[in-house]
């Protein structure tokens, strides 16, 4: 990951598990349906790279 919080493209995907509340799985997959994003898994990295984004410049 570079200092602005981007993934490389070729960059190893690594398997990171956690709990959620039903509702926000259920959220993820309405998004999901609608087109926004090809699965849940995308849309979970497309929140994480602009959470990181947004605090990149306090990490190096």
């Amino acid at each position: 990951m570079n200092n602005r919080g981007v993934t490389r493209e070729k960059e190893k995907m690594i398997l990171v598990s956690f709990h959620v509340p039903r509702s926000y799985v259920e959220t993820l997959d309405d998004l999901v349906r609608m087109g926004l994003y090809p699965s849940r898994s995308e849309a979970i990295r497309a929140a994480l790279r602009e959470l990181l984004s947004k605090y990149s410049d306090m990490v190096k």
